[in-house]
């Protein structure tokens, strides 16, 4: 959000000069709540930990201990302990129908009024009329999502009208490089079924 709007600020026809009372928040030391701490929870763990981040994580099931040692991750049996203690939550899981709308009024309020809340999962992850609530009475201090519900968002959604919130069009893996891995990935697996070899990727029902 910091960088987004000093960007419109540098740009700007309007601008003058740089007001020097205009501050970010700090990363560095800044405690990270990440929810869903699978494949990709666990990356963003690791490249949080180069910012020397305290890296809180709730998932249905804990991981090693030596995989929590590698990044200093703690976890949080009780998503509300993570909320309460985190200055930026991350959504980092699938959605399914336990975690639809998963952070809704209750939980937003349980976050610091500091806090920013991350969402690069799914968009019904998140309850958005009660995020907007939350945005527009500062219950919390921002919002960063990669994904909506739907998407994109209406042209008239609330959302698109607060400067607390920043929203891209779910690009996480909108890099030549993702989509070519991703296409040759899925190559793969159907080679693997036309030759009756076991699925590298293959997805099990639950």
């Amino acid at each position: 959000l910091y960088f987004h709007a000093g960007c419109h600020i540098a740009m700007s026809p309007d601008t003058k000069y740089f007001a020097v009372d205009w501050l970010g928040v700090e990363v560095t030391r800044a405690t990270l709540g990440i929810i869903g701490m699978g494949s990709i929870g666990y990356k963003v763990a690791q490249r949080a930990r180069a910012f020397n981040m305290r890296i809180l994580y709730h998932n249905r099931n804990q991981r090693r201990r030596e995989e929590e040692e590698a990044v200093g991750a703690h976890y949080c049996a009780k998503m509300e302990d993570l909320l309460q203690q985190s200055d930026f939550v991350m959504l980092v899981v699938n959605l399914t129908p336990e975690t639809h709308k998963l952070i809704g009024k209750k939980e937003l309020g349980l976050m610091k009024p500091t806090a920013t809340l991350i969402n690069i999962s799914r968009g019904a992850v998140v309850d958005q009329d009660a995020l907007v609530e939350a945005l527009q009475n500062k219950v919390i201090r921002a919002a960063a999502l990669d994904v909506t519900y739907p998407e994109p968002l209406p042209r008239d959604h609330p959302l698109l009208n607060l400067n607390n919130v920043i929203i891209t069009p779910h690009i996480g893996t909108a890099t030549v490089q993702a989509i070519r891995m991703m296409a040759e990935e899925a190559i793969a697996n159907i080679l693997a079924v036309l030759n009756d070899q076991p699925i590298p990727s293959e997805v099990f029902p639950k």
